[in-house]
């Protein structure tokens, strides 16, 4: 982490004088005006350190109330780092704290506050105690704030860094592994053909060899993650893809390899992940921490799936205001409610589950009764990636214990690519289960579809092979012949291969996948508003849908080279991102 440049002398420290000085001068004298200096100056120094004050922090904890705080220092890990908590001049500060504590105030590295005074507290110490109206007190204060580190934490920095520059070593050494069994091992060699025609039938026909290959050694670098972290020390057994991925891992192992022994070399990165998590209280945000971890290491890993898929995690404001609109939409247009029964809810891109879990929260806000039923009928996603598919279910499972108390597996779920429209008939779907959920998502009739779908653009390099599969098929009912048939049928545009990409076709399959009266609710590329390619895909939306809501939210960073990097994209990505919600009313 870099040391904070902080100096008596700086414009920030100024500033924060003359903030206090402008209040006084108005006789502002209450923690909500006063506050603001020191806020300032936090986000100032955070800047430095890539860390993002988050004001009115909530600290969840176990089956207790939050604690909210007025700020938090956040890291890219989305690790609380430092906490602050301000008063005003009429307030004892001595007498806060020790409330505070009493009301279980973290005392990892917190700072009280007043404009004459900062009291610190660091590893459940006191270590300063400080008259802010000098300068440099200030600063030595602040300095150390930024400076302290946990001992988890700082393990933890160093162990990410180490583990994401041999990641792809011990990738490419399970490989080698595998390829070798593969002409070997005769056990392996069966189980992994048996696995590979299943993984064909349920994801993708042209599957290669190479991206299962890639399925097992994801599964066998993370598996470790979910049974530690998650604390579900029978992951492996209980999750229905995990129990089929082990099998052929048993196969793997049963002959020249321990897979204790080969992962004991990134027992130090497991151990810091696992203390690192063990700091944090609340599930959700240990998910946050667990979240990035995956986002970094699959990156770092296989840069091309991720490259295709364009994974983007959707940030929980983003998702909080989709999932309230439906409900409103819902309410005013057709006098329904996500509460209530048959109202069939489809993430069909569900990565690790925030949308589903998010849903499942404002179902308890209304009625919390209706939970289970939702859970056990109206609720399903769909997920092609191995590791967010483990992830999803565990958070969807976790959510539900939260909230009624009692474990149930989430049956709703499915590993299978949304565009693949099979014959049902035809499936074997790595178990009799998953074929089972499948066919039961295929018979419903779902009313909401919800989600934020993979939005690439296009190829940097024609010969990069990284290039978005095809979904044609003979009678021409693929998603990619409907897109053709509509969307580009229409277009006056001459280059039409924008419409190619997964987001387009993401929209265009939720429209049809509503049938005659729904909602579809998806965070997307911008590029269909205004790009001359998609001018037949904005007449075919309008002709479809009844109202249509559409949130341009910007950043396009390519498009408009002011914007300074990504800063101003609300996922950090290059290209613009806008919320749209499609409503169709069934004409009577």
């Amino acid at each position: 982490m870099p040391s904070l440049s902080l100096k008596p002398a700086h414009r920030a420290i100024k500033n924060y004088y003359e903030v206090l000085d402008q209040y006084a001068a108005l006789q502002a004298h209450h923690e909500g005006a006063v506050s603001s200096a020191f806020q300032q100056l936090l986000e100032f120094c955070g800047r430095q350190c890539a860390w993002t004050l988050v004001p009115q922090y909530a600290l969840k904890r176990s089956k207790r109330y939050p604690i909210r705080m007025d700020g938090a220092l956040v890291d890219g890990f989305n690790l609380a780092r430092a906490y602050w908590e301000a008063k005003d001049m009429g307030d004892d500060l001595q007498k806060a704290i020790r409330e505070k504590f009493t009301a279980g105030y973290p005392q990892n590295n917190i700072i009280f506050q007043r404009p004459d005074r900062a009291i610190l507290y660091q590893g459940g110490k006191l270590v300063m105690d400080e008259d802010i109206t000098k300068p440099q007190a200030l600063v030595d204060v602040v300095c150390q704030l930024f400076d302290y580190q946990e001992p988890a934490i700082e393990q933890w920095e160093k162990a990410a860094v180490e583990f994401g520059d041999r990641v792809k070593d011990h990738g490419t050494a399970l490989l080698e592994l595998i390829r070798s069994q593969e002409r070997t091992n005769k056990r392996f060699i069966d189980a992994f053909a048996a696995f590979m025609q299943l993984c064909r039938q349920s994801i993708n026909p042209n599957l290669s060899e190479a991206a299962v290959e890639e399925m097992l050694i994801q599964h066998l670098l993370t598996e470790r993650i979910f049974r530690s972290v998650f604390n579900n020390p029978d992951f492996a057994q209980r999750n229905i893809i995990a129990v089929e991925i082990e099998k052929v891992i048993n196969a793997l192992t049963s002959k020249h390899f321990s897979r204790t022994h080969f992962l004991s070399s990134l027992d130090r990165f497991y151990g810091a992940i696992e203390e690192t998590a063990g700091t944090i209280e609340d599930f959700s945000q240990k998910q946050d921490f667990l979240n990035t971890v995956y986002e970094k290491f699959f990156r770092g890993f296989s840069v091309k799936v991720a490259d295709t898929h364009g994974i983007v995690y959707t940030p929980q404001s983003i998702v909080s205001f989709m999932v309230k609109s439906v409900e409103e939409i819902l309410q005013r247009e057709f006098n329904k409610s996500l509460v209530d029964k048959g109202v069939h809810i489809l993430d069909p891109f569900v990565g690790t589950g925030n949308f589903m879990m998010r849903i499942m929260q404002e179902i308890v806000e209304i009625q919390k009764s209706a939970l289970p039923y939702k859970y056990n009928h109206d609720l399903h996603c769909n997920e092609v990636m191995l590791l967010p598919y483990y992830i999803a279910s565990m958070n969807i499972e976790h959510e539900y214990f939260e909230q009624t108390g009692r474990y149930e597996p989430f049956e709703g779920i499915c590993l299978v690519d949304t565009f693949e429209d099979q014959e049902l008939d035809q499936l074997d779907m790595f178990s009799l289960e998953n074929t089972r959920r499948v066919k039961q998502q295929k018979e419903s009739s779902i009313f909401i579809v919800i989600g934020n779908p993979p939005y690439n653009v296009g190829q940097v390099n024609e010969n990069d092979n990284n290039k978005n599969r095809k979904y044609s098929r003979k009678d021409k009912t693929g998603i990619d012949d409907r897109v053709a048939a509509t969307y580009a049928k229409a277009s006056k545009a001459t280059l039409k291969n924008s419409l190619s990409d997964p987001y387009v076709k993401a929209i265009r399959w939720a429209s049809d996948r509503i049938g005659d009266e729904g909602i579809v609710a998806l965070v997307t590329n911008n590029s269909f508003i205004e790009g001359i390619a998609f001018d037949g895909m904005r007449q075919y939306l309008e002709q479809e849908f009844d109202q249509i809501y559409v949130f341009d939210l910007g950043g396009n960073v390519r498009k408009n080279p002011k914007l300074s990097g990504t800063t101003h994209n609300v996922f950090g990505i290059q290209v613009g991102v806008s919320v749209n919600i499609f409503v169709k009313k069934r004409t009577i």
